[in-house]
C-alpha cells in the first residue's frame, strides 16, 4: 500500500509543558492544517484516501443530527476524505443523515470517498436480511436513496451468511459495479478462511476483487493477526479497523476494579458487547497494555487515544481506522493521531504488552518454525 504525506506529516509534535491532556484542548488548533493528515491508498486500488475515516455509527443514536453536522465538518477540515456508514446504523437514520449534510454542502460529495455496508436485518420479511441477490438488490438501493448519491465508492458485506453461496454474493458485487452503483467491493467481520475463499473465488470466477476487510482490531484485540492479516497481506486487501480504541478502554477513563458510571458506553451499559467491563477488567493483560499506552502518551505529550490509533494506523495493511466518536470533542482528541508517529521502542513497548495469548501450536513458536525455511548457506 502507498503512504503518501501533505507538507509534515511523518514528523513529530514539538514538546509542551502542559502535559499529555492537553493534547485534547490543542487539537482544534493543530487541526486547522490539513497538512496534519496523511493519505494511503485503498487496499490495492488506485483510490486514495485519508488514514482516519469517520465512522458514522454514533449518528441518529448517540450523537444527533446536529452534533453529527459537526462531526462531519470538522472531519473535512481536517483533512479527512474518508466517511464510512451502514444501513443498518440507527435503522437507515446515520445514512440520513450523512445525505442531507451532503445535499448541504454542494460539491462535498466528489472530495469524499463513502462507504456503506449491508447484510443485517432492515424489516421483519424472510429477505430483509443476508447477502442474497435479492436482499443486496433492495439495501444498496436503499441506501442510495438515503446517502442521496448515484454510486458509493465501497459496498461492503456487513458479515458472513451462512445461507447464500458466497459466489451469488460476490456476482452481485460485479454486477453493481457493472451498473455503476458501487466503485469497490469489500467485507466486514469475516474469518481467515472466509476471507481467503472470498479472494479466490473472485479470481477463479474474473469478478471484481474483494479491496478491503473491515475487522475489529485493536491494542486490546490483536487476533486477527494470526490468519486475516496475512491473507489481506498476501491477496492485497486493505484493513478498515473498527473499535480501534477498544470501545473506550484504550482512552485511559475506566479504572480497575471500578465499574463504569455516567455518560459513557460502559457506564450506560457495562455488560456492552465485546468491550463488557467485568470481562476486560479481569484479565491482566488489559491493565498491562493501558498502562504501556499512558507510558508512551506521557513521553509524546498526546492523549492515550492518540497513541492507540497511530499504533493502528502503522500495523500491516492497515489502510485507514475508523473513528467512532460520540462528540466533535472526542473526535478532535482522536484526529490528533493524523500525524503522530511512534519511535521503535515505544512500538515495541506496545507490541509486548498487547500480544495476544498463544499457545505453541499452530500460532506459537512451534507453528511459525514448521512454517519456516531459509536458503541454504553460501
Amino acid at each position: 500500500m502507498f503512504l503518501g504525506h501533505v507538507g509534515s506529516g511523518s514528523r513529530k509534535r514539538p514538546p509542551s509543558p502542559s502535559g499529555p491532556r492537553a493534547a485534547v484542548a490543542r487539537s482544534a488548533r493543530s487541526l486547522d492544517r490539513k497538512d496534519d493528515m496523511r493519505y494511503r491508498t485503498l487496499g490495492a486500488t488506485g483510490t486514495v484516501v485519508s488514514t482516519l475515516c469517520l465512522g458514522t455509527m454514533t449518528f441518529g443514536a448517540e450523537t444527533d443530527e446536529v452534533g453529527s453536522f459537526a462531526q462531519l465538518d470538522r472531519f473535512v477540515e481536517a483533512g479527512g476524505t474518508f466517511i464510512d456508514t451502514a444501513d443498518v446504523y440507527s435503522a437507515g437514520v446515520s445514512e440520513e443523515i450523512v445525505g442531507r449534510w451532503l445535499a448541504a454542502r454542494p460539491g462535498m460529495r466528489d472530495r469524499l470517498v463513502i462507504a456503506t455496508k449491508g447484510r443485517f436485518p432492515m424489516g421483519p420479511g424472510a429477505n430483509d436480511a443476508g447477502l442474497s441477490r435479492v436482499h443486496l438488490t433492495r439495501a444498496l438501493d436503499a441506501s442510495l436513496r438515503r446517502l442521496g448519491v448515484e454510486a458509493v465508492d465501497l459496498y461492503q458485506a456487513h458479515a458472513w451468511d451462512p445461507l447464500t453461496p458466497l459466489p451469488e454474493t460476490l456476482r452481485f458485487f460485479d454486477d453493481a459495479i457493472r451498473a455503476g452503483k458501487i466503485r469497490y467491493a469489500g467485507v466486514s467481520n469475516f474469518t481467515g478462511w472466509q476471507l481467503q475463499k472470498a479472494a479466490l473465488l473472485t479470481q477463479h470466477l474474473n469478478l471484481t476483487p474483494i479491496v478491503t476487510l473491515q475487522p475489529q482490531y485493536n491494542l486490546l484485540a490483536r487476533e486477527i493477526e494470526f490468519e486475516l492479516v496475512p491473507v489481506c497481506e498476501n491477496e492485497g486487501i486493505g484493513i478498515l479497523p473498527w473499535s480501534p480504541l477498544g470501545g473506550g478502554w484504550l482512552t485511559g477513563k475506566y479504572q480497575r476494579d471500578s465499574t463504569p458510571t455516567g455518560a459513557t458506553r460502559l457506564g450506560e451499559n457495562p455488560q456492552r458487547g465485546v468491550e463488557a467491563y467485568a470481562g476486560r477488567n479481569a484479565e491482566e493483560r488489559t491493565w498491562r497494555v493501558i498502562d504501556a499506552v499512558g507510558q508512551v502518551a506521557n513521553e509524546q505529550d498526546v492523549s492515550m487515544s492518540a497513541v492507540a490509533l497511530a499504533w493502528l494506523a502503522a500495523r500491516p495493511a492497515v489502510t485507514s481506522v475508523i473513528l467512532g466518536a460520540r462528540t466533535t470533542a472526542q473526535l478532535d482528541d482522536n484526529l490528533t493521531a493524523a500525524d503522530l508517529v511512534l519511535d521503535a521502542a515505544q512500538t515495541r513497548l506496545l507490541d509486548e504488552a498487547s500480544a495476544p495469548p498463544v499457545g505453541d501450536y499452530p500460532y506459537g513458536a512451534a507453528g511459525v518454525q514448521q512454517r519456516g525455511r531459509d536458503l541454504p548457506a553460501g
